[in-house]
């Protein structure tokens, strides 16, 4: 699962989340600290008002919590999701002892650009705040 660290980064780098089944998150603040919750029609719905999104707790009543809005939530991207997010510029996923490498093409300067962690996942979400980063940047 992708750092809380590497995806607050991502957030603030203007990654949105439009919540789907399946998608991970955790809720901000030190009640949860370190739990993931999982989007399933099951247990935890998307519900779209005027006013934005809520995730709605079903079946939970033990935790006493019914929904939360999306804004005091922060997505867990997984691999496949971040992968998908990079696009065209994703080249491939390559490993040696140390870590493991997502190579992408810059945005920039069209060279191969590589971004290593010890998981693929945030190998991932690197390659992926940087290009966000290059967008904010370069407009």
């Amino acid at each position: 699962m992708i750092s809380f660290t590497l995806a607050q980064q991502l957030s603030d780098a203007g990654l949105r989340w439009q919540p789907r089944s399946g998608d991970t998150f955790t809720l901000l603040g030190d009640a949860f600290d370190g739990e993931s919750f999982a989007v399933s029609e099951l247990t935890i719905e998307v519900h779209t008002y005027p006013g934005g999104q809520v995730l709605g707790f079903n079946g939970t009543t033990e935790w006493a919590l019914d929904s939360v809005a999306v804004e005091d939530t922060l997505w867990l991207p997984r691999e496949d999701q971040l992968r998908d997010l990079l696009g065209g510029t994703f080249i491939a996923l390559t490993r040696d002892d140390a870590s493991y490498q997502v190579h992408v093409v810059d945005a920039v300067t069209g060279e191969d650009d590589a971004h290593a962690a010890a998981s693929p996942v945030d190998a991932y979400a690197l390659a992926l705040l940087a290009l966000l980063r290059q967008v904010d940047v370069d407009g």
